[in-house]
């Protein structure tokens, strides 16, 4: 790529620019709610690296319920810092809720998709909170902080889902304490091959001890922070939780190591170009781990598991549709909610789409009858009046490795 900055707008054309999961186009109801439609400005929460956004520019939208940046530059310089150098997002819209007690482990076994007792401290687990007949309410991160202290990652639309249904099921006996601490704690996201360097001016040698899916606490400015090494845009990365009122001089430190300030439309374009889903996109509660990909993420066969019978059950009997990625033949971006059809008939539906300009086609995730899921199946997107040619690819589209 090696673009220069500012030198390559995005082009206007509808179809040439990304799709987001805010576009008023998108006709699902769990993202228009997710959007902030039918909220008023003033009823929006905000981070606290809000002002911030506002001073240096930024292009705010309602998302989820938060008043949050969408885009700094052009989405395509946004991409093109993560993919080539480093960017950061701010992501203290996400959860956090700290769970500890004798019965942490046994707890978090029985809501989430593994079981996290075989977590070794320090160390995270990816994977999807399932509700009793198999739907995905979310997919989360869950790190074992010690022997009895967990946290546990919703995203920002399934906060207060992932909460109740903790709440739910957690023990009355006094073992579990689950603290939400997203008031507390902010959240900063720095992303790309250059993040380790740029991140190692604040936060030193620290960062050698965090692999890939590992937590533990660093120095920064004289507070102790835990800092993950996740991400969701398949580049390397940290994810930064420092107090609510640090957070803007860790942000603004960042800045002068000169990571790129980046919004949620890259970051969805990113998150797509990797094969990440989007819940309320790709997911719902009318969507299982095995219709979704995930399967490879659950192990359905714990006696404590609360889903675990309805996922056995769902394992065995198979399922009619499945979640593939495809790459548009002809001109045209799919976008939420397009129909799928076998060049005749409606045979599913877009879940997302957009063009990626990392790798310069047009690609997207859609659930098709499970006949239709092999490789280099030929599909039809309907995008607006015309039917325009796809095929099935492999996921991910993007790959750091391969890349």
């Amino acid at each position: 790529m090696g673009r220069r900055w500012r030198d390559t707008p995005v082009p206007e054309h509808d179809e040439l620019r990304p799709c987001h999961p805010f576009r008023s186009h998108n006709r699902n109801p769990t993202i228009q709610r997710s959007l902030g439609r039918g909220v008023a400005l003033s009823e929006l929460l905000t981070t606290p690296l809000h002002r911030t956004h506002v001073s240096m520019g930024a292009r705010m939208v309602p998302f989820s319920g938060w008043d949050m940046p969408v885009q700094y530059a052009t989405i395509l310089e946004e991409v093109d810092a993560v993919r080539e150098k480093v960017g950061i997002f701010d992501v203290s819209h996400m959860g956090r809720l700290f769970i500890s007690g004798p019965g942490a482990g046994a707890f978090v076994s029985r809501v989430f998709s593994t079981d996290v007792t075989k977590l070794r401290r320090g160390r995270a687990k990816y994977g999807v909170t399932c509700n009793e007949e198999g739907g995905i309410i979310d997919d989360n991160i869950v790190y074992r902080l010690g022997d009895e202290r967990y946290l546990y990652i919703p995203n920002a639309g399934n906060r207060d889902a992932v909460s109740a249904w903790l709440h739910k099921w957690a023990p009355t006996d006094g073992s579990v304490d689950i603290d939400d601490a997203a008031d507390r704690l902010a959240m900063i996201a720095i992303q790309g091959p250059a993040a380790k360097s740029t991140f190692s001016k604040i936060a030193g040698a620290a960062l050698d001890k965090i692999r890939p899916f590992r937590i533990a606490p660093v120095d920064i400015g004289g507070e102790p922070v835990l800092v993950a090494r996740t991400g969701y845009t398949g580049e390397d990365g940290y994810e930064i939780m420092p107090s609510s009122d640090s957070v803007v001089s860790v942000w603004n430190a960042l800045i002068e190591a000169e990571a790129i300030p980046c919004g949620l439309a890259s970051r969805d374009l990113l998150r797509l170009e990797a094969a990440f889903l989007l819940h309320g996109n790709d997911m719902d509660t009318s969507i299982n781990p095995y219709e979704a990909g995930l399967d490879r993420f659950i192990d359905p066969d714990r006696d404590d598991y609360i889903p675990g019978e309805a996922l056995r059950r769902i394992r065995d009997e198979g399922t009619s549709r499945k979640l593939v990625g495809f790459e548009m033949v002809g001109r045209g971006i799919a976008r939420h909610g397009y129909d799928i059809t076998d060049g005749e008939n409606k045979i599913g539906e877009v879940s997302s789409g957009s063009v990626s300009f990392t790798l310069d086609k047009n690609i997207g995730f859609g659930y098709v009858p499970t006949d239709f899921s092999a490789l280099g199946t030929q599909l039809w997107i309907q995008v607006r009046r015309r039917s325009v040619e796809a095929v099935v690819r492999p996921l991910p589209f993007y790959s750091r490795r391969a890349s």
